[in-house]
């Protein structure tokens, strides 16, 4: 933890869970985004996509990385039947996502970019999720009462639907929340 002490440590995310975790962790770190573009090439998948889009958001701060600042990026991204699952766009996105999750497993990827002024390392978790099957009336009470419309896979393990849809986790259940933290952690300790 010394060692992290000298660093400036920049969290590029507006996602209040990412900063709640990083809190948690004790580190001390500044909070500053900036709009991206989070398209991507449409041959990725999986763990591909988080990679990418954490390494371009890492990118927009290359001018004003420091010698002792680390910034930090991630994207997290839910993959069910070959397909990427995202931030959904509206209700009816949303109501389609955890129709598609209930009742079946789906993997959440997570990847995450270290970058300083010399130095950049990118890596991802994987938590594989089960989930019960779900009626439409808690899909709507989730999607009505706790707009999901900020997460991946329109749902937030943390919330309501994740005490009573998820039926397992393998992995990480931060990972899930958006920020793989065991692995952040010792990826900053070697950086």
């Amino acid at each position: 933890m010394k060692n992290l002490k000298k660093h400036k440590l920049i969290l590029a995310s507006k996602s209040p869970r990412r900063q709640y975790l990083l809190k948690e962790l004790g580190l001390e770190f500044e909070v500053h985004t900036k709009e991206v573009d989070e398209s991507f090439p449409a041959n990725l998948t999986a763990q591909e996509i988080p990679l990418y889009l954490c390494q371009k958001k890492a990118e927009e701060f290359d001018e004003e990385l420091s010698d002792n600042t680390i910034v930090i990026t991630a994207d997290t991204v839910v993959w069910v039947e070959n397909q990427v699952l995202n931030k959904p766009e509206n209700f009816d996105d949303a109501v389609r996502m955890l129709k598609l999750l209930s009742g079946k497993k789906h993997e959440v990827y997570t990847g995450v970019c270290l970058k300083s002024k010399h130095k950049t390392k990118t890596f991802y978790a994987l938590t594989n999720v089960y989930f019960k099957v779900l009626s439409q009336e808690e899909i709507e009470y989730y999607i009505n009462n706790f707009n999901p419309y900020d997460k991946a896979g329109a749902y937030g393990a943390q919330d309501w639907i994740g005490y009573i849809a998820v039926e397992k986790i393998e992995g990480s259940y931060f990972n899930v929340m958006g920020m793989p933290i065991r692995e952040l952690y010792e990826e900053l300790l070697k950086f």
